[in-house]
């Protein structure tokens, strides 16, 4: 299954972001803690090293995410140069907090009234960026949405009086690569018109009884060896009593059912990737 999705303004939103970066102190990347690699937009990389520019990494949703796989995350990020990276929940205050202390830190020479520390927030559709930066405002002001690409234009915004924020839609790449599509379509950070829930959740199935068999166990019941992602979704159609008709499995409602409890965290807390996976694809 190859996925195309990348809508005209994102394409605009890209040439805006060439010209904010280069009157930015510090970028913000916020990523999705479930999957901090595919969620990691290249372009955005390859213009704060053209721009020079240090990056804050936001491993947001980590709630959600495999405890034990943020900190190899944490560690593989804050291995690069000019880079940081946290661990947050843009619905704690004391999160929130860190992550403007972290900024004064890396670009200690800003962040005065006569020298604002000048950020950009920028990552991937629902990541929650627009609510981590509603946060860090401390009001609404960007709108917020389960949706793919609900900040559609640039906007900018004080931060007191010694730093400035600008905010950027939620920005995709041409050409996605076919197995980070799949995740990030996983994630819901690609509109569901551009992928058949179906075989997303196929592909999510097969990770997650490689890697979460107890997890699924515990919300589907076990299941037999050798079970694969269409093993789990006939399942899925089972114990939830989702059918066509008599005997007939409805396994688009069951594929919808598993997203939905994967993104909700009902399922547990998951991680779709690991560092060890990046290197290994790097081989």
């Amino acid at each position: 299954m190859r996925i195309r999705w990348y809508p005209a303004h994102m394409a605009t939103a890209r040439k805006e972001a060439v010209t904010a970066m280069r009157k930015t102190d510090l970028v913000m990347e916020v990523l999705d803690a479930r999957a901090p690699h595919a969620s990691c937009n290249p372009v955005v990389e390859t213009l704060r090293k053209q721009n020079r520019r240090p990056v804050l990494k936001l491993l947001n949703m980590t709630d959600l995410a495999d405890p034990e796989r943020t900190p190899e995350w944490l560690a593989h990020y804050n291995a690069l140069p000019e880079a940081t990276a946290l661990a947050v929940s843009a619905k704690a205050p004391g999160d929130v907090a860190r992550i403007l202390k972290a900024a004064r830190e890396m670009v200690p020479e800003r962040g005065t009234p006569a020298r604002l520390l000048r950020m950009m927030i920028l990552g991937v559709p629902n990541v929650g960026k627009s609510t981590l930066m509603n946060a860090l405002l401390k009001r609404r002001l960007a709108a917020v949405g389960d949706q793919p690409a609900v900040t559609k234009v640039h906007m900018g915004h004080a931060l007191g009086s010694d730093m400035w924020l600008t905010d950027t839609p939620g920005l995709l790449w041409p050409g996605l690569e076919p197995q980070k599509a799949l995740t990030l379509a996983a994630l819901h950070s690609i509109g569901t018109n551009a992928y058949d829930d179906q075989e997303v959740a196929v592909e999510l199935g097969h990770y997650l009884l490689r890697h979460y068999p107890g997890l699924v166990a515990k919300r589907f019941g076990e299941m037999a060896p050798g079970s694969d992602g269409h093993h789990l979704l006939a399942s899925v159609a089972r114990t939830r009593c989702l059918v066509m008709k008599p005997g007939v499995p409805d396994l688009n409602k069951a594929a919808v059912v598993l997203l939905n409890d994967f993104r909700s965290g009902a399922l547990g807390r998951i991680t779709l990737e690991s560092p060890d996976d990046v290197r290994a694809g790097a081989a």
